[in-house]
């Protein structure tokens, strides 16, 4: 694909806190435009649209593995570098339309300036009929809020700077909530090492950017901040489980990644990954296992613009644990967390990266809610990569409860080579689909709870159990999807998008972060999923340029121009606001 001569770059302006302007600048494919206002008089199909939020690859990310092998990479130190300066990050708008005939390409790739190397990184996990859609610069500490009211256009709404948000960095997933506001966590310590003031009143000592405590902010539709809360406690969590670089006075496992919220409960769950600076910063040095963190956080959001930590509770070893690497045990890298959706269900999941395990609490609203681990990857790597045997250390990340509460969706981007010992070939990476009817089902009364090596590959009654498992990488190591998207649009009888509780598909990104030393493949691939919830792979949705399916982010040209390969790190199924009732 070329740059085409018929693309009229369209530049939207807005004015930073900083003074300084910042802007969105669409590459809309002319015949994409026209097919939308045909669609909006009633002529075809209303296109539906995943938006992908994706940087721009360059040298300091094709560089960091062969850094990785020192010394013997110093004989050719630039060899597989593919870019070597920095070009504009973008959303790109991929047609999601099933059945038409650009499906897969993309139509617009919105960049954004003046600052590159955002590391663009989560937006919100589901898109709802007039949200905006807020997405963060990991390396940047912004936050961009996007409007795609009139897609495939996208708008600038705001823009938040790392002086708006003192007292957090590196921003990593976003929950919009009903009235159009957003929760977004920010992993990393205050910008300035030392004590910081949040929004209540209340101070918190932290080491400095990227480092710790993090926090929860809470923005309104135009990216200003309503709120910075703490997600340290007042009190000194475990020390030798919440190690600090540099140590703290208090120390605190506080460094929240996945976030999911229950309006209707008053609750918010947030996960602890790992303090970032050693892994994004220095991802040389392998870091401490206990670096990653083991917690997960839920918090009191009765007063939505006011939330407050409600309890700080450390997920309990595994049946594994101190057989492997510390950083393999179960518990380790709370990652992602997911929350249950109907009225009546109060339960709630994690999962860790490292640790390759599922954990479960039966009610995400007690005062001290017990979490247990329900499932082992183990029991369902061989599905991926028959050759693989432990579930340890698969690099787990997207995952999401299907609407209706009877399926868990989980990606995993797969092991690196080396990772368990010297002799550890790694092993492949894909999506998998379990049955959590039962558990879920069982309310409080949940018993689900792995402690025996029997149970790593037989759960056991009530526990989730397999219902698909889709390889996105066959043959290939640790290059599979890190995120995913569940498709919650269907078209109505009436030409119409509505909102549903039974998705036909969902969509897989097979990106990390580059300068981890974890990579992926960079595709973008649609996934069908069958009314027994058997997934598949949809073959429809090729690149435009190989005809290979999945959309392949690894290109010489974009329709903003030639910058060369992307990473695309998350997505989301969008359509205008006109064409959703």
């Amino acid at each position: 694909m070329t740059a085409s001569a018929d693309i009229v770059p369209q530049r939207q302006t807005i004015q930073g806190s900083d003074g300084k302007d910042y802007w969105v600048e669409n590459h809309v494919d002319p015949s994409a435009l026209k097919a939308s206002q045909d669609a909006a008089r009633g002529i075809g199909t209303r296109p539906e649209y995943l938006v992908v939020w994706a940087g721009d690859e360059n040298v300091a990310d094709t560089a960091v593995p062969q850094v990785k092998k020192l010394p013997g990479s110093l004989a050719k130190p630039l060899d597989t570098v593919r870019n070597a300066a920095p070009g504009p990050d973008f959303m790109a708008v991929i047609d999601a339309t099933k059945g038409s005939p650009t499906y897969g390409k993309v139509v617009n790739t919105a960049t954004v300036g003046p600052l590159v190397e955002n590391e663009p990184h989560h937006m919100q996990y589901a898109w709802h009929k007039g949200n905006k859609i807020f997405a963060g610069g990991l390396f940047t500490a912004a936050t961009y809020v996007f409007d795609v009211s009139k897609l495939p256009a996208l708008g600038l709404s705001g823009i938040s700077l790392p002086t708006q948000t003192a007292c957090g960095s590196v921003p990593d997933a976003y929950w919009v909530t009903k009235d159009g506001n957003a929760y977004g966590t920010y992993m990393g310590g205050p910008i300035a090492p030392g004590p910081c003031r949040y929004t209540n009143g209340e101070v918190r000592s932290g080491n400095g950017f990227a480092g710790a405590p993090g926090e929860v902010v809470r923005f309104d539709p135009t990216g200003k901040k309503i709120v910075e809360a703490p997600a340290a406690t007042t009190t000194p969590e475990d020390p030798k489980q919440c190690l600090n670089l540099p140590a703290l006075s208090n120390p605190t496992c506080a460094n929240p990644h996945g976030i999911q919220v229950r309006e209707d409960l008053r609750t918010m769950v947030t996960s602890d990954y790992a303090e970032p600076r050693t892994i994004i910063l220095d991802p040389v040095k392998a870091p401490s296992p206990n670096l990653r963190r083991t917690t997960v956080r839920t918090w009191d959001i009765s007063d939505p613009d006011h939330p407050e930590v409600r309890s700080v509770k450390y997920l309990p070893v595994g049946p594994r644990s101190g057989a492997e690497d510390p950083l393999h045990n179960e518990n380790r890298a709370v990652m992602e967390t997911t929350v249950t959706n109907q009225p009546g269900n109060k339960g709630a999941f994690a999962m860790t990266m490292q640790g390759g395990a599922i954990y479960y609490t039966a009610d995400m609203t007690a005062k001290d809610p017990v979490w247990r681990e329900v499932y082992d990857l183990t029991a369902a790597v061989k599905q991926i990569d028959p050759k693989a045997d432990t579930g340890s250390g698969l690099n787990g990340g997207w995952l999401q409860t299907s609407p209706d509460d009877k399926t868990l969706y989980h990606a995993v981007m797969g092991r690196q080579p080396g990772s368990l010992g010297k002799d550890d070939k790694g092993t492949a990476g894909g999506v998998i689909a379990l049955d959590i009817s039962k558990l879920v089902g069982a309310g409080v009364n949940a018993t689900c709870s792995i402690e025996t090596t029997a149970q790593e590959t037989d759960p056991g009654p009530g526990c989730p159990t397999l219902r698909s498992a889709l390889p996105i990488n066959p043959g290939e190591t640790a290059g599979g999807p890190h995120w995913g998207a569940l498709d919650n649009l269907e078209l109505g009888q009436d030409g119409f998008y509505r909102e549903t509780e039974n998705p036909t598909r969902l969509s897989t990104a097979n990106y990390f972060v580059a300068r981890t030393g974890l990579d992926g493949d960079h595709r973008v691939c649609m996934v069908d999923i069958a009314k027994d919830g058997d997934m598949s792979l949809d073959r429809d949705f090729k690149d435009e340029v190989t005809g290979e399916p999945c959309v392949d982010f690894n290109r010489a040209n974009w329709p903003h121009g030639p910058f060369g390969n992307a990473k695309p790190h998350s997505q989301l199924f969008v359509t205008a606001d006109g064409d959703i009732k």
